[in-house]
């Protein structure tokens, strides 16, 4: 009658043990599995506040790029500054003074101001690229010659700074670098209706330029274009051959393992290093020119060739066998196997592959820097062996420079570049979800 198997007080004790135990061992697993939910949901809310600050950083410096102020002038076209003997010559019209054309119009508006120190300041008001677009305008159209007409001629960065408020005119002369004078000349202009802020036009058509008022990105894009697609020219195909090639017909011996081995191990080498390679034998070896889309294609192919093999493998590897069986079984050889009916099902993923890789190449800066890219590029590239530069060193240029307003140059830039990166990115996703197949 002691025994505990036969009694049903002690059977009943440890059973109510039993469950007290699997009750506090399963309110334990289910408070780490809350913990770990909280600290998942606090990780990706921590992340998005970070990529939020930084996007809002950006912003908020970089938006005001696309406004620019103007100054608009009644300019005068004077036959004996731009063509003195009457000619119509075309070179010596190019050759005319047009900055003192501007200056007296600068001078026309205030008449009161006096000295040749005043003057000058009030030169400054205006940007020296006007007496450029001024030399193009009457270039296109010489009957200006002698005519007047009303203009709006970019202004200083200093007086596009503080019309975006990023001046302030309660700091001294020495920190704002605006004298009382030259802001009693800019409220005289608003006033006016002579100073105003517009679109941009200049930062989308512009190279790059010393003074931030006329410097644009439109250089680097045409260079970051002429890059990326000599890049994809050369490495989506070479990159789906050398795949197609060790997937469907290399042998697996220590060869191709080898092989295998070193394209998993170059996806993960510096960037860096790939210019160093660039430059001893793209430039160095075989005397190609520095600063060229040809040798940024040519280091980018060779950056972005693993990770397009990979993607391309693994596509590969996504179609099911029973396809290769069928194709076989119908009497097809390997190869139309293969260009028949697995590199079509394959391509999707593929070109998934080559847009990330090309989305990872178009944000490189270090191995482009390396080859000389990294230049002061005033003319826009009309080819692959002209100096260029592309957007990332374009935004590591302004970065380094002294002046304040090249500051929203910077973020600008980056926005254009964070645009591209966008659009491929969105293109990648839109190609896997049009043309996915799920087996």
């Amino acid at each position: 009658m002691n025994d505990p198997a036969l009694n049903p007080a002690a059977a009943e004790n440890r059973a109510q043990r039993t469950r007290r135990l699997v009750e506090q061992s399963l309110r334990r697993r289910y408070r780490a599995e809350r913990r770990f939910r909280a600290y998942g949901i606090m990780a990706v809310a921590l992340g998005l506040c970070f990529v939020g600050f930084l996007f809002s950083s950006i912003i908020s410096t970089g938006w005001t790029v696309f406004q620019q102020s103007y100054l608009r002038l009644d300019v005068s076209y004077a036959a004996d500054v731009i063509d003195p003997d009457g000619s119509g010559d075309l070179e010596t019209i190019g050759n005319a003074d047009y900055s003192g054309l501007i200056k007296a119009a600068m001078r026309k508006q205030f008449p009161d101001v006096e000295g040749r120190g005043n003057l000058r300041d009030l030169y400054r008001l205006a940007s020296d690229g006007g007496q450029f677009d001024l030399r193009e305008r009457v270039l296109r159209d010489p009957d200006l010659v002698g005519k007047s007409e009303t203009l709006w001629v970019l202004a200083d960065d200093r007086v596009d700074l503080y019309m975006k408020g990023r001046i302030d005119r309660e700091l001294g002369e020495d920190v704002r670098g605006l004298t009382d004078q030259e802001l009693g000349w800019i409220d005289r202009l608003v006033a006016d209706d002579r100073l105003e802020k517009r679109f941009n036009r200049s930062f989308f058509s512009n190279g790059d330029s010393r003074e931030p008022e006329q410097a644009g990105v439109w250089g680097a894009v045409v260079g970051t274009f002429l890059t990326l697609a000599l890049t994809l020219l050369l490495s989506f195909p070479i990159g789906v051959a050398a795949a197609v090639y060790l997937e469907e017909f290399a042998a697996k011996n220590r060869a191709t393992d080898f092989i295998e081995v070193n394209i998993n191990n170059l996806a993960a080498v510096p960037s860096i290093v790939f210019g160093l390679l660039g430059l001893a034998v793209f430039i160095q070896l075989f005397g190609l020119p520095r600063s060229a889309p040809l040798v940024g294609g040519l280091v980018l192919t060779l950056m972005t060739l693993p990770t397009i093999i990979i993607a391309s493998r693994a596509a590969l590897k996504g179609v099911p066998p029973s396809i290769r069986e069928a194709a076989l079984g119908m009497g097809a050889s390997e190869v139309q196997t293969v260009m028949h009916h697995v590199l079509p099902l394959a391509m999707p993923g593929m070109l998934t592959g080559a847009i990330i890789g090309m989305a990872r190449a178009l944000g490189e800066s270090a191995p482009l820097l390396m080859i000389g890219m990294v230049a002061f590029i005033v003319d826009i590239p009309h080819g692959f062996t002209d100096p260029a530069t592309v957007l990332p060193v374009q935004v590591y240029l302004w970065a380094d420079s002294p002046e304040r307003a090249f500051l929203e140059r910077t973020s600008g830039a980056i926005l254009v570049l964070l645009g591209f990166l966008l659009i491929m990115n969105a293109t990648a996703v839109i190609l896997r979800q049009k043309f996915e197949r799920r087996w």
